[in-house]
């Protein structure tokens, strides 16, 4: 009886500490969603999107985070399952790509999706 009490009270316990992490972070990992738009602000469906983790390592495109990804029909991919770090992006349709026009990310939020638009021109 009083193993059965002291069990019911640890996993009490247990469960009251988890009722206070937020939702986000008990489910969801974190994530990287891009949107790519053009210079009219517009979304761009079939751009491809190559994500980097360091600065080095998009200037000399090797090390990508994961396949490339090719836009959807509202001009977004989602990257899975990430580190909360600050990532490099590059994203390229025909001739236009987002040099110059914004390539790193903030630190992602852990536990979120995280989003962010990039301009190609």
């Amino acid at each position: 009886m009083k193993k059965n009490i002291l069990t019911l009270s640890l996993l009490f316990a247990i469960s009251l500490c988890l009722s206070f992490i937020p939702a986000e972070q008990k489910f969801l990992p974190t994530s990287l969603r891009i949107t790519i738009i053009n210079e009219l602000g517009n979304v761009e469906e079939g751009a491809k999107v190559i994500l980097y983790k360091s600065k080095e390592d998009y200037n000399q495109e090797k090390n990508a985070i994961g396949e490339p990804q090719t836009t959807d029909k509202k001009g977004r991919v989602t990257f899975k399952k990430l580190e909360p770090v600050v990532y490099f992006v590059h994203a390229e349709k025909g001739d236009r790509n987002n040099y110059g026009a914004g390539v790193q990310t903030d630190t992602l939020q852990e536990g979120r999706i995280n989003k962010v638009n990039i301009v190609i021109e």
